[in-house]
Protein backbone atom coordinates (compact mmCIF):
# COMPACT_ATOMS: atom_id res chain seq x y z
CA UNK A 1 0.00 0.00 0.00
CA UNK A 2 1.48 3.62 -0.82
CA UNK A 3 0.22 6.99 0.09
CA UNK A 4 -1.97 8.61 -2.95
CA UNK A 5 -3.42 12.11 -2.98
CA UNK A 6 -6.67 12.13 -3.47
CA UNK A 7 -7.44 15.76 -5.16
CA UNK A 8 -5.18 16.45 -8.07
CA UNK A 9 -2.89 19.47 -8.02
CA UNK A 10 -3.48 22.48 -9.63
CA UNK A 11 -0.18 23.78 -10.92
CA UNK A 12 -1.29 26.99 -11.39
CA UNK A 13 -1.08 27.49 -7.63
CA UNK A 14 2.30 26.17 -7.48
CA UNK A 15 5.63 28.05 -7.62
CA UNK A 16 6.85 26.15 -10.63
CA UNK A 17 10.68 27.56 -9.72
CA UNK A 18 11.01 26.32 -6.44
CA UNK A 19 9.18 22.97 -7.59
CA UNK A 20 12.51 23.24 -10.02
CA UNK A 21 14.79 23.73 -7.20
CA UNK A 22 13.54 20.68 -4.98
CA UNK A 23 13.03 18.06 -7.70
CA UNK A 24 17.03 19.32 -8.21
CA UNK A 25 17.37 18.56 -4.38
CA UNK A 26 15.83 15.43 -4.52
CA UNK A 27 17.96 14.07 -7.27
CA UNK A 28 21.06 14.80 -5.52
CA UNK A 29 19.58 12.53 -2.39
CA UNK A 30 18.68 9.57 -4.96
CA UNK A 31 22.21 10.26 -6.78
CA UNK A 32 23.51 10.10 -3.16
CA UNK A 33 21.81 6.92 -2.36
CA UNK A 34 22.90 5.60 -5.91
CA UNK A 35 26.89 6.42 -4.98
CA UNK A 36 26.53 4.58 -1.44
CA UNK A 37 25.93 1.18 -3.35
CA UNK A 38 28.66 2.50 -5.91
CA UNK A 39 30.91 2.92 -2.92
CA UNK A 40 30.32 -0.20 -1.15
CA UNK A 41 31.22 -1.94 -4.67
CA UNK A 42 34.13 0.32 -5.06
CA UNK A 43 35.76 -0.66 -1.66
CA UNK A 44 35.14 -4.26 -1.70
CA UNK A 45 36.74 -5.10 -5.27
CA UNK A 46 39.74 -2.77 -4.18
CA UNK A 47 39.20 0.55 -6.61
CA UNK A 48 39.38 3.07 -4.38
CA UNK A 49 42.99 1.32 -2.83
CA UNK A 50 44.18 0.96 -6.66
CA UNK A 51 43.76 4.59 -6.90
CA UNK A 52 45.24 6.04 -3.90
CA UNK A 53 48.11 6.60 -5.19
CA UNK A 54 46.43 9.63 -7.30
CA UNK A 55 47.90 8.39 -11.03
CA UNK A 56 45.94 9.39 -13.49
CA UNK A 57 44.59 5.69 -14.98
CA UNK A 58 42.70 4.33 -17.89
CA UNK A 59 39.55 2.14 -17.31
CA UNK A 60 41.70 -0.43 -19.35
CA UNK A 61 44.93 0.03 -16.96
CA UNK A 62 42.72 0.05 -13.76
CA UNK A 63 41.04 -3.11 -14.81
CA UNK A 64 44.57 -4.84 -15.30
CA UNK A 65 46.51 -3.88 -12.06
CA UNK A 66 43.04 -4.58 -10.03
CA UNK A 67 42.00 -7.68 -12.41
CA UNK A 68 38.95 -6.42 -12.91
CA UNK A 69 36.66 -6.89 -15.88
CA UNK A 70 37.35 -3.66 -17.92
CA UNK A 71 33.93 -2.78 -18.76
CA UNK A 72 32.44 -2.88 -15.37
CA UNK A 73 35.26 -0.93 -14.19
CA UNK A 74 35.06 1.76 -17.04
CA UNK A 75 30.75 2.06 -15.98
CA UNK A 76 31.60 2.68 -12.49
CA UNK A 77 34.67 5.10 -12.74
CA UNK A 78 32.08 7.30 -14.94
CA UNK A 79 29.77 7.37 -12.19
CA UNK A 80 32.32 8.43 -10.20
CA UNK A 81 33.50 11.22 -12.31
CA UNK A 82 29.85 12.18 -12.39
CA UNK A 83 29.55 12.82 -8.52
CA UNK A 84 32.87 14.20 -8.41
CA UNK A 85 34.59 11.36 -6.18
CA UNK A 86 37.52 11.16 -9.75
CA UNK A 87 38.35 13.64 -11.86
CA UNK A 88 37.61 12.57 -15.18
CA UNK A 89 40.51 14.12 -17.77
CA UNK A 90 39.33 14.02 -21.73
CA UNK A 91 42.45 14.38 -22.88
CA UNK A 92 44.08 10.46 -22.95
CA UNK A 93 40.76 9.31 -21.00
CA UNK A 94 41.66 8.92 -17.91
CA UNK A 95 40.56 9.08 -14.29
CA UNK A 96 42.38 10.32 -10.72
CA UNK A 97 41.14 9.48 -7.07
CA UNK A 98 42.76 13.11 -5.34
CA UNK A 99 44.56 12.75 -2.33
CA UNK A 100 42.28 14.61 -0.35
CA UNK A 101 39.57 12.14 -1.68
CA UNK A 102 41.86 8.66 -1.17
CA UNK A 103 41.31 10.13 2.42
CA UNK A 104 38.00 9.69 2.50
CA UNK A 105 37.25 6.78 0.46
CA UNK A 106 40.57 4.48 0.16
CA UNK A 107 41.76 3.98 3.30
CA UNK A 108 40.41 3.19 7.61
CA UNK A 109 43.44 4.36 8.21
CA UNK A 110 42.60 8.17 8.13
CA UNK A 111 40.57 9.96 10.77
CA UNK A 112 38.76 11.41 7.82
CA UNK A 113 37.58 7.84 6.59
CA UNK A 114 33.83 7.77 5.70
CA UNK A 115 34.14 4.78 3.50
CA UNK A 116 33.00 1.94 6.48
CA UNK A 117 29.27 4.32 6.70
CA UNK A 118 28.21 2.79 2.86
CA UNK A 119 27.34 -0.60 3.89
CA UNK A 120 25.02 0.97 6.51
CA UNK A 121 22.93 3.13 3.44
CA UNK A 122 22.89 -0.52 1.65
CA UNK A 123 21.75 -2.30 4.99
CA UNK A 124 19.05 0.24 5.24
CA UNK A 125 17.72 -0.32 1.55
CA UNK A 126 17.46 -3.78 2.21
CA UNK A 127 15.22 -3.53 5.12
CA UNK A 128 12.74 -1.25 3.78
CA UNK A 129 9.94 -3.98 3.55
CA UNK A 130 10.36 -4.66 7.06
CA UNK A 131 10.75 -1.01 8.69
CA UNK A 132 7.53 -0.38 6.65
CA UNK A 133 5.53 -3.01 8.50
CA UNK A 134 7.13 -1.42 11.80
CA UNK A 135 5.71 1.95 11.23
CA UNK A 136 2.07 0.35 10.20
CA UNK A 137 2.17 -1.72 13.33
CA UNK A 138 4.27 0.01 16.14
CA UNK A 139 6.43 -3.74 16.84
CA UNK A 140 10.20 -3.11 17.40
CA UNK A 141 12.95 -4.73 15.16
CA UNK A 142 15.77 -6.31 17.63
CA UNK A 143 19.45 -5.39 16.77
CA UNK A 144 19.77 -9.21 15.84
CA UNK A 145 17.47 -9.11 12.94
CA UNK A 146 19.51 -6.08 10.80
CA UNK A 147 21.17 -7.15 7.59
CA UNK A 148 24.71 -8.25 8.15
CA UNK A 149 26.05 -5.08 6.81
CA UNK A 150 24.53 -2.87 9.55
CA UNK A 151 26.78 -5.19 11.37
CA UNK A 152 29.56 -4.95 9.20
CA UNK A 153 29.47 -1.32 8.44
CA UNK A 154 28.26 0.06 11.84
CA UNK A 155 31.82 -1.19 13.52
CA UNK A 156 34.08 0.24 10.69
CA UNK A 157 32.72 3.32 10.62
CA UNK A 158 32.51 4.08 14.61
CA UNK A 159 36.27 2.42 14.66
CA UNK A 160 37.61 5.15 13.15
CA UNK A 161 36.71 7.72 15.26
CA UNK A 162 37.47 5.69 18.07
CA UNK A 163 40.90 5.71 16.72
CA UNK A 164 41.38 8.82 16.58
CA UNK A 165 39.48 10.26 19.85
CA UNK A 166 39.60 7.90 22.89
CA UNK A 167 42.66 7.44 24.03
CA UNK A 168 44.04 11.03 23.17
CA UNK A 169 41.08 13.02 23.26
CA UNK A 170 38.17 11.24 25.06
CA UNK A 171 39.83 9.93 27.92
CA UNK A 172 42.22 12.61 29.12
CA UNK A 173 38.53 15.12 29.33
CA UNK A 174 36.92 12.33 31.74
CA UNK A 175 37.92 13.09 35.52
CA UNK A 176 40.48 10.71 37.00
CA UNK A 177 40.19 8.02 34.13
CA UNK A 178 43.18 7.94 32.35
CA UNK A 179 45.14 7.92 35.47
CA UNK A 180 43.13 4.82 36.79
CA UNK A 181 43.53 3.00 33.00
CA UNK A 182 47.36 3.31 33.11
CA UNK A 183 47.55 1.96 36.68
CA UNK A 184 45.42 -0.74 36.22
CA UNK A 185 41.76 -0.51 36.38
CA UNK A 186 38.81 -2.25 35.15
CA UNK A 187 36.41 -1.04 32.47
CA UNK A 188 33.01 -2.71 31.39
CA UNK A 189 31.62 -2.16 28.21
CA UNK A 190 27.78 -2.29 28.08
CA UNK A 191 26.50 -3.07 24.31
CA UNK A 192 29.98 -4.21 24.01
CA UNK A 193 28.88 -4.77 19.41
CA UNK A 194 32.36 -6.01 17.94
CA UNK A 195 34.27 -4.99 20.23
CA UNK A 196 35.55 -1.99 18.56
CA UNK A 197 36.35 0.46 21.32
CA UNK A 198 37.16 -2.29 24.06
CA UNK A 199 40.26 -3.04 21.85
CA UNK A 200 41.58 0.52 20.93
CA UNK A 201 41.60 1.13 25.05
CA UNK A 202 43.07 -2.41 25.68
CA UNK A 203 45.98 -1.75 23.12
CA UNK A 204 46.52 1.62 25.10
CA UNK A 205 46.33 0.57 28.27
CA UNK A 206 48.06 -2.93 28.94
CA UNK A 207 47.68 -2.53 32.75
CA UNK A 208 43.77 -2.90 32.73
CA UNK A 209 41.09 -5.18 32.11
CA UNK A 210 38.17 -4.79 29.95
CA UNK A 211 35.10 -6.83 29.47
CA UNK A 212 32.55 -6.37 26.85
CA UNK A 213 28.76 -7.62 27.28
CA UNK A 214 26.25 -7.82 24.39
CA UNK A 215 22.59 -9.51 23.94
CA UNK A 216 23.87 -10.58 20.60
CA UNK A 217 25.79 -13.98 20.80
CA UNK A 218 27.30 -13.23 17.27
CA UNK A 219 29.09 -9.76 17.67
CA UNK A 220 30.60 -11.47 20.94
CA UNK A 221 31.85 -14.14 19.32
CA UNK A 222 33.17 -11.94 16.52
CA UNK A 223 34.31 -9.21 19.90
CA UNK A 224 36.71 -12.50 20.99
CA UNK A 225 38.06 -13.32 17.74
CA UNK A 226 39.23 -9.68 17.20
CA UNK A 227 40.44 -9.83 20.55
CA UNK A 228 42.44 -13.03 19.68
CA UNK A 229 43.85 -11.90 16.55
CA UNK A 230 44.88 -8.37 17.96
CA UNK A 231 47.04 -10.61 20.62
CA UNK A 232 44.69 -8.95 23.26
CA UNK A 233 42.72 -11.94 24.66
CA UNK A 234 45.18 -11.82 28.12
CA UNK A 235 43.20 -8.48 29.14
CA UNK A 236 39.67 -9.01 27.14
CA UNK A 237 36.63 -10.69 28.12
CA UNK A 238 33.07 -10.79 26.09
CA UNK A 239 29.84 -12.36 27.01
CA UNK A 240 26.67 -12.35 26.47
CA UNK A 241 24.60 -10.43 28.44
CA UNK A 242 21.98 -7.99 28.36
CA UNK A 243 22.28 -4.25 30.22
CA UNK A 244 20.28 -5.77 33.78
CA UNK A 245 21.91 -8.89 33.62
CA UNK A 246 26.01 -8.87 33.87
CA UNK A 247 27.44 -9.18 37.94
CA UNK A 248 30.26 -7.01 38.46
CA UNK A 249 30.74 -5.24 41.67
CA UNK A 250 33.20 -1.89 42.34
CA UNK A 251 34.09 -1.44 38.63
CA UNK A 252 35.96 1.19 38.00
CA UNK A 253 34.75 2.52 34.48
CA UNK A 254 31.63 1.64 32.65
CA UNK A 255 30.81 3.13 29.19
CA UNK A 256 28.33 2.91 26.75
CA UNK A 257 29.72 3.32 23.20
CA UNK A 258 26.93 4.69 20.58
CA UNK A 259 24.71 2.31 22.51
CA UNK A 260 22.41 3.71 25.56
CA UNK A 261 20.08 5.38 23.15
CA UNK A 262 19.52 1.80 21.63
CA UNK A 263 18.03 0.55 25.16
CA UNK A 264 14.63 -0.23 25.56
CA UNK A 265 15.33 1.11 29.29
CA UNK A 266 17.85 3.29 29.35
CA UNK A 267 16.97 4.19 33.42
CA UNK A 268 17.15 0.88 34.45
CA UNK A 269 20.44 0.47 32.80
CA UNK A 270 22.06 3.40 34.20
CA UNK A 271 20.79 2.33 37.48
CA UNK A 272 22.07 -0.70 37.35
CA UNK A 273 25.52 0.51 36.23
CA UNK A 274 25.49 2.79 39.08
CA UNK A 275 25.10 0.09 41.63
CA UNK A 276 27.88 -1.79 39.77
CA UNK A 277 30.31 0.80 39.81
CA UNK A 278 32.89 1.50 42.80
CA UNK A 279 32.04 4.18 44.80
CA UNK A 280 34.61 7.13 42.74
CA UNK A 281 33.71 5.24 39.74
CA UNK A 282 32.74 6.78 36.23
CA UNK A 283 29.96 6.30 33.56
CA UNK A 284 30.66 6.92 30.58
CA UNK A 285 28.27 7.74 27.26
CA UNK A 286 29.51 8.24 24.24
CA UNK A 287 26.50 9.08 21.92
CA UNK A 288 25.57 10.51 18.33
CA UNK A 289 26.07 14.21 18.28
CA UNK A 290 23.02 15.93 18.65
CA UNK A 291 21.39 19.20 19.66
CA UNK A 292 19.22 19.57 22.81
CA UNK A 293 16.04 20.35 20.58
CA UNK A 294 15.56 19.42 16.75
CA UNK A 295 15.93 22.64 15.64
CA UNK A 296 19.39 23.15 16.83
CA UNK A 297 20.47 19.51 15.76
CA UNK A 298 19.14 20.56 12.15
CA UNK A 299 21.49 23.85 12.13
CA UNK A 300 24.38 22.55 13.68
CA UNK A 301 24.93 18.79 12.66
CA UNK A 302 26.21 17.82 9.34
CA UNK A 303 25.44 14.35 9.74
CA UNK A 304 21.90 14.65 11.01
CA UNK A 305 20.63 13.12 8.29
CA UNK A 306 22.64 10.43 8.31
CA UNK A 307 22.29 10.23 11.97
CA UNK A 308 18.24 10.15 12.05
CA UNK A 309 18.01 7.33 9.22
CA UNK A 310 20.18 4.95 11.17
CA UNK A 311 17.46 6.13 14.09
CA UNK A 312 14.56 4.94 12.19
CA UNK A 313 15.60 2.07 10.96
CA UNK A 314 18.22 0.75 13.79
CA UNK A 315 18.26 2.61 17.13
CA UNK A 316 14.55 2.96 17.34
CA UNK A 317 13.06 0.18 16.68
CA UNK A 318 16.08 -1.72 18.65
CA UNK A 319 14.53 -0.15 21.58
CA UNK A 320 10.92 -0.35 20.77
CA UNK A 321 12.17 -4.16 20.95
CA UNK A 322 12.57 -4.25 24.49
CA UNK A 323 11.15 -3.84 27.85
CA UNK A 324 9.74 -0.26 28.59
CA UNK A 325 10.94 0.80 25.12
CA UNK A 326 11.54 4.41 25.72
CA UNK A 327 13.06 4.65 22.27
CA UNK A 328 15.50 7.88 23.23
CA UNK A 329 16.61 7.85 19.32
CA UNK A 330 20.14 8.75 18.18
CA UNK A 331 19.56 12.07 18.32
CA UNK A 332 18.48 12.57 22.29
CA UNK A 333 21.28 15.09 23.00
CA UNK A 334 22.76 16.22 26.21
CA UNK A 335 20.13 17.74 28.09
CA UNK A 336 17.49 14.42 27.41
CA UNK A 337 20.35 12.25 28.30
CA UNK A 338 21.38 13.90 31.74
CA UNK A 339 17.60 13.39 32.73
CA UNK A 340 18.40 10.58 32.09
CA UNK A 341 21.27 9.71 34.36
CA UNK A 342 19.91 12.02 36.94
CA UNK A 343 16.43 9.87 37.18
CA UNK A 344 18.72 6.86 37.59
CA UNK A 345 20.10 7.79 40.24
CA UNK A 346 24.11 9.47 39.48
CA UNK A 347 24.67 12.89 41.37
CA UNK A 348 27.07 14.82 38.73
CA UNK A 349 26.34 14.48 34.88
CA UNK A 350 28.78 16.80 32.69
CA UNK A 351 29.57 16.67 28.97
CA UNK A 352 33.24 15.95 28.69
CA UNK A 353 34.06 15.81 24.70
CA UNK A 354 32.46 16.43 21.64
CA UNK A 355 33.41 15.75 17.96
CA UNK A 356 32.30 16.24 14.93
CA UNK A 357 30.21 12.84 15.26
CA UNK A 358 30.19 11.72 18.43
CA UNK A 359 29.13 13.65 21.90
CA UNK A 360 30.91 12.59 25.71
CA UNK A 361 29.03 12.23 28.62
CA UNK A 362 30.90 11.23 32.06
CA UNK A 363 28.41 10.71 35.13
CA UNK A 364 29.32 9.81 38.58
CA UNK A 365 27.70 8.47 41.51
CA UNK A 366 27.90 11.04 43.94
CA UNK A 367 27.65 14.75 43.41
Amino acid sequence: MTGTIDTPMDPTTLDMDRVGEFAQQVGGMLAGGATAAMMVVGDRVGLYAAMADGRATTSGELAERTGLSERYVREWLAQQAAVGFVVYSAEGETFTLPPEHAAVLATDDSPASMIGAAGLITGMHRRTEQVGDAFRTGRGIPWGEQDTATFESTERFFRVGYRANLVDQWVPALTGVEEKLRAGATLVDVGCGHGAPLLVLAEAFPRSRFIGYDVHAGSVEVARQRAAEAGLADRTRFEVSDCHGYRDEGVDVIAFFDAFHDLGDPVGAAAHARRALAADGTLVLVEPRAGDDLATTLATVPLAPISFAASTFMCTPNSLSQPVGLALGAGAGARRLREVLQQAGFGSVRVAAESDVNLVMEASPTP
